[in-house]
């Protein structure tokens, strides 16, 4: 079986001369993902194999992080990677607490009502703020948006691939 992995970020620039880069991270856990000495692999536009970087050193600048690899000192060894993904692999993703989910478990589960009626598919996910809202895209309907709290969303069930869900008054406009 191919080993799997999970993009943590995107290359979109260069920063300075010494072979940093601008990184908008798509990460919940950047402090983890980017700690010198951690493994990322560089997955390419071409398609061609991943390759593994070790982080030498990163920072937060503005809404980018800026991470620099061991071995990649300046700007013009680094500039063909605009564009390129940054992902961990599976072997290095951690479990979460209980009732805690990466976005890519979460992600293509079928919705159901605690009646069992079927109500769509989970197609992304947003974080505007205090918690994060879930996109159930539904047949010949508009796109539900399902706040991620207790009252609403009843339970997970990642085995039979589905979520339970409370739908509040106001919700299902």
């Amino acid at each position: 079986m191919a080993e799997k992995f999970y993009t943590v970020g995107k290359i979109v620039n260069t920063h300075g001369i010494r072979g940093e880069l601008r990184v908008i991270s798509t990460t919940d856990f950047p402090e983890e993902r980017f700690t010198p000495g951690a493994t990322l692999y560089l997955f390419t536009e071409d398609g061609s194999s991943p390759l593994p970087l070790s982080l030498e050193s990163h920072r937060s600048h503005k809404q980018f992080e800026i991470l620099k690899f061991k071995g990649y000192d300046d700007r013009n060894t680094v500039e063909k990677w605009k564009g390129s993904l940054l992902k961990v692999s599976e072997r290095e993703r951690k479990p979460l607490p209980p009732g805690e989910y990466y976005f890519d478990q979460i992600i293509g589960l079928t919705v159901e009502t605690e009646e069992g009626e079927r109500v769509g598919v989970v197609k992304e996910i947003l974080q505007p703020g205090a918690n994060d809202v879930w996109v159930v895209s539904r047949p010949n309907r508009s796109d539900l948006l399902l706040p991620y709290i207790d009252e609403c969303i009843k339970k997970v069930d990642l085995v039979n691939e589905k979520v339970v869900v409370h739908l509040l008054e106001g919700l299902d406009q």
